[in-house]
């Protein structure tokens, strides 16, 4: 694979934005970059429209999570290479913890791995993206903060052929405290359509970020997902981070209050 990239000669495979922020938020980024390190942005054997395709990275998730984290006063964690490296939303002992077809986009150079480069792209993002995520927890929950954690994605209008209808999907798992109220709050709009588990569920493997860090810290834990050409511009990602601030501040309200009353009860 010749010269691998070294701590000093690239950019950080995470970054931590308002970190001291106090609000009640964790926001995380899985697929934020779609940055190809030296020699991966030549040895991975596809086009350079691959590098900026969704198979890469997840365009406009960033932009919405950067939106939210202002909005709400929230740390936000994501990842700076693309998950064609390694995907960070995946365990490590999954098969496609890097992608070797990714849709109908085959990836040569991530076939045959020997177990070194493997343990070497773990250790350059992949673990890294987890240990920031919960060194920021861990502090939160030191300083007595109230936690939620929230993860921002976005998904093809067309995967395999077949259409998507949803705007936007809420994915969740055994929590449901916080996809429940913002769902309704989605659907009462009237002018989307809202998928619940979709395009995704967790049963697909894609919970993993979620899980690790929300439900098995019994946190309250949401996946978000967003067609992703509903962000295709600044002005679009604004939009949703717009829309989704209150519904998630008024989810999170109503999950403590409850949590509050439990205590007293």
């Amino acid at each position: 694979m010749g010269a691998r990239p070294q701590a000093d000669g690239m950019s950080p495979a995470v970054t931590v934005e308002n970190a001291e922020g106090t609000g009640p938020f964790v926001f995380v980024c899985d697929h934020a970059s779609n940055f190809l390190p030296s020699p991966y942005d030549q040895s991975l054997g596809i086009t350079q429209a691959d590098k900026t395709a969704h198979i890469a990275w997840d365009p406009g998730a960033l932009g919405v999570a950067m939106g939210l984290s202002r909005a709400l006063d929230a740390p936000l964690v994501q990842s700076t290479v693309s998950r064609l490296i390694i995907d960070c939303n995946r365990e490590e002992t999954r098969p496609d913890l890097i992608p070797c077809l990714s849709e109908n986009t085959q990836i040569a150079g991530n076939r045959d791995l020997p177990a070194s480069e493997i343990e070497f792209r773990l250790n350059l993002a992949h673990r890294p993206f987890h240990k920031a995520i919960d060194k920021v927890i861990n502090q939160r929950l030191n300083r007595g903060l109230p936690t939620a954690v929230v993860s921002i994605h976005t998904f093809t209008p067309v995967y395999k052929g077949h259409a998507r209808p949803w705007e936007i999907g809420l994915i969740s798992d055994v929590d449901r405290s916080l996809a429940d109220p913002v769902i309704r709050e989605l659907r009462a709009r009237g002018d989307l359509t809202v998928g619940d588990n979709e395009p995704y569920a967790p049963s697909d493997g894609v919970y993993y970020t979620i899980r690790r860090h929300g439900e098995d810290r019994k946190l309250p834990c949401l996946m978000i997902e967003i067609r992703n050409d509903e962000v295709k511009t600044a002005e679009e990602e604004i939009r949703w981070s717009d829309m989704l601030a209150p519904m998630l501040a008024h989810s999170v309200e109503a999950t403590l209050d409850g949590a509050r009353g439990s205590a007293h009860a």
